[in-house]
């Protein structure tokens, strides 16, 4: 029979192999079903109850992961039992910069290196194997285990539990990776795309038309200024980051070195504190851009690329917090 530690790196093995990166770009998003299936099994072989939940939107072959372990019959009147929570996907890999497959979980120096092998499907296994310790007639209230899609995009996989109106948790734990300090606040974010509209035309007569390449750095310059404000307005010290940060992300435009570029395509992401409301940034950011497109005299749109998600703040003493910083044997951080 395998040990803990055998049945976690053999399960995290598998999880790592079976890729699931998701990206708002179509030809980098790919299924997390491989992820699931592998979970389902895992879960049912322990005893849990599972239900797979198929998504309603975000491409094909993506869906959450709903097992249960534990009574549930006090779940539906009110609040009850503890969810752990985490999300199947990965952002996007380049395998040059690795020094290994990042596809198969590797060992070396003593640690164990893979896409996702911490963030976050390692913590699949060590939940499925923690919890496997525990006799489940003996629970006051279910424990939960949750693992979604699309979190290092949409967060359609999160939407669609919501939307789902399931029985709540009294207390729930995301098992990102923190070095085991429990983290009771998380900033929220805003994918962001810009297009700005001039006039193409000919090079040979720049006159003939309006290069929005050459609003460019006005824009970028707008946006660092912006950066900057916030900073000023909202600090956290307890965050690794203790600023709001905008990230300049892509730039797409032209067709060709001797036309000029009439449009162009520009995206961004934007990371809020608590207290600093998505619609805030949305309202600053459009009456910036308005000035832009008047100084250059051309037309610039702004849209979500994705549904923003707002920061997150849990109360300093409460009992989860305390319960966590307990076990831990550390003080709760940001």
């Amino acid at each position: 029979m395998p040990t803990s530690e055998q049945t976690i790196v053999s399960r995290i093995t598998e999880l790592v192999a079976a890729d699931s990166v998701s990206s708002p770009d179509p030809t980098w998003d790919s299924s997390n079903r491989k992820v699931i299936n592998h979970l389902s099994a895992y879960a049912e072989r322990d005893g849990w109850s599972v239900d797979v939940q198929e998504l309603e939107s975000g491409g094909d072959g993506k869906a959450n992961l709903i097992a249960t372990l534990g009574n549930k019959e006090n779940a539906e009147d009110e609040p009850a039992g503890l969810v752990l929570s985490g999300h199947t996907d990965t952002v996007p890999f380049d395998a040059g910069g690795w020094n290994s497959d990042p596809l198969k979980l590797t060992e070396r120096d003593g640690k164990l290196y893979g896409l996702g092998s911490t963030d976050m499907k390692g913590f699949f296994a060590v939940a499925l194997e923690a919890a496997s310790a525990f006799d489940p007639t003996k629970f006051k209230a279910p424990l939960y285990l949750l693992a979604t899609a699309d979190e290092e995009s949409t967060m359609n996989g999160a939407r669609s539990l919501s939307r789902a109106q399931l029985p709540l948790a009294k207390a729930a734990i995301v098992g990102e990776p923190t070095d085991l300090r429990p983290m009771r606040m998380h900033k929220g974010i805003m994918m962001q795309g810009v297009t700005l509209r001039g006039q193409s035309g000919h090079s040979s007569d720049p006159e003939l038309g309006n290069n929005v390449i050459e609003a460019l750095p006005t824009l970028l310059s707008v946006l660092s200024r912006y950066r900057d404000e916030l900073a000023q307005q909202f600090r956290c010290e307890f965050m690794a980051v203790p600023v709001p940060t905008i990230n300049f992300g892509c730039v797409h435009g032209g067709d060709s070195p001797n036309r000029i570029c009439g449009e162009l395509d520009f995206s961004f992401d934007v990371r809020m504190l608590p207290g600093l409301e998505y619609a805030d940034v949305e309202r600053d950011l459009n009456a910036r851009l308005i000035e832009i497109a008047a100084l250059h005299d051309i037309d610039i749109e702004m849209r979500r690329l994705v549904e923003p998600v707002p920061a997150f703040e849990q109360a300093e003493g409460s009992d989860l917090v305390v319960a966590c910083e307990h076990v831990s044997g550390q003080i709760a951080d940001a």
